[in-house]
Formats: C-alpha cells, sequence, structure tokens
C-alpha cells in the first residue's frame, strides 16, 4: 500500500510528459502498467483491463487532436479547458467510484454528469489510471445460504456479487461432502440497489431471492465491496 500511496503522488508528471496530444498511451513505472484513457463527449465505451485504480481525470480539452474526427475548428479551438479536478472533486469522485477495484467500467462523459467547463468546444474525459494486477482496497464479506447477518462498515460500494460456491470451506460447517464438492457455482447477482451508499445491509442469501444455480450444493453469497472516501460519498450522493 506505501508503494502504491507514493505512485500516485509522482505520478501525474509523468503522464503528462509521455502522453501529451495522443488518443492513448501507457508507460511502464517500477511493477505497474499505467495508462491513460480518453472518452469522447457523448461517449461511453468501456475501459477494461486488471483491477483499475483511478490517477487523475480531467473532463475538458487540452489538446487540438484528441476526439476531432468531424469536429470545426471552433470547436477544437480552446486548449485551455479544465474542470476541477483535486481529490474530492465530482469529477474525481465519479471516475474513482464507477472505475476503482473494477475490471472494466465506463464513465458518461456528458455535461449533464460533469457540468460544462468550456462551452462551445468539443470535450473529452481524460482519465489517467493504474492497471492493477490485484486490487488493492476491495475487501469480501459472505452470507451463506440462509443466513442476512448484516455487514456493517464506513459507507459500502458493491464491486461484484456471486451466489454459489468456489471453494468447499467456505460456509461449511456441518455440511456434507456432497453439499460442498461443487466448487463451479457461479451466478452473479446485482446487490448495489439493496447495499450501495449505506452503512449497513443484509442480504439474505437465499434461492427466493437468487434463485438456485447448482441444486443440491450449499451455497452463501460472496460480496465484493469497497469502502468509498466519505468526502466522496457526501458529493456523489448529490450526483449518482
Amino acid at each position: 500500500m506505501l508503494f502504491i500511496f507514493i505512485l500516485l503522488i509522482s505520478i501525474n508528471s509523468k503522464v503528462t510528459s509521455l502522453c501529451s496530444n495522443i488518443s492513448t498511451c501507457s508507460f511502464l513505472s517500477p511493477g505497474v502498467d499505467t495508462k491513460r484513457y480518453f472518452w469522447c463527449e457523448g461517449g461511453s465505451v468501456p475501459l477494461s483491463c486488471g483491477y483499475i485504480k483511478v490517477i487523475t481525470a480531467n473532463y475538458g480539452r487540452t489538446d487540438h487532436t484528441t476526439c476531432s474526427t468531424g469536429r470545426s475548428l471552433h470547436q477544437l479551438s480552446n486548449v485551455d479547458c479544465f474542470q476541477e479536478t483535486s481529490l474530492f472533486s465530482k469529477l474525481f469522485c465519479v471516475c474513482s467510484y464507477r472505475c476503482d477495484g473494477r475490471k472494466s467500467c465506463s464513465v458518461p462523459a456528458v455535461n449533464s454528469v460533469f457540468s460544462d467547463p468550456c462551452v462551445g468546444t468539443h470535450k473529452y474525459l481524460d482519465v489517467s489510471y493504474l492497471c492493477l494486477p490485484f486490487s488493492v482496497d476491495t475487501k469480501r464479506y459472505f452470507w451463506c445460504e440462509g443466513g442476512s447477518v448484516p455487514l456493517s462498515c464506513g459507507y459500502i460500494k458493491v464491486i461484484t456479487a456471486n451466489y454459489g460456491r468456489t471453494d468447499h470451506t467456505t460456509c461449511s460447517t456441518g455440511r456434507s461432502l456432497h453439499q460442498l464438492s461443487n466448487v463451479d457455482c457461479f451466478q452473479e447477482t446485482s446487490v448495489q440497489v439493496i447495499c450501495d451508499g449505506r452503512k449497513s445491509c443484509s442480504v439474505p442469501a437465499v434461492n427466493s431471492v437468487f434463485s438456485d444455480p447448482c441444486v443440491g450444493t450449499h451455497k452463501y453469497l460472496d460480496l465484493h465491496f469497497q469502502q468509498p472516501l466519505l468526502q466522496c460519498h457526501m458529493i456523489l450522493q448529490k450526483s449518482l
């Protein structure tokens, strides 16, 4: 974690010097592949990699060539178009919330999400990020089948959830070998509506809620989640 923290502080100047005026780029920092991704205004093509960690973000225009196809000179002339990009700005918080810890994410590059920093200019969302082999902030919580003990923490952001079984040991107490033998039991579920933004949530791990992906197997709900920064949570309550 200390290495990641130090890298986050120093990486912005490296990205600027190596990635200016091109549509995509990447370079190697020690042990980490650092990249840059653009969403042209109105677009939302998903960004995909290992595990995403957003470093910086800007919605505006800083060069004449990025996202320029089919645009007039007037729409491309302002290259001094920035939106506040501090750690707790709405722009950074939206990108971080939608992307951090995920293998794929999409952020709509539209004025209705970020407001318009330069009217008449064709803008783009410029995100610098780390593509990590593991998620540095993600935690896990299990509900054994039939259970619903509440998960409690700061503020919850769901990354993924699976109802099934992927190992022999989780929620195994008192169960037969037959009930534990199938470890290829998956059913991705959507529990964001129940847990996202809450300090506590409880999801009944029962077939009547999720259906039964592997009859006869004792299942559990496996939740991967993060705790967004409090400052970002307060900002996003009004915008997501």
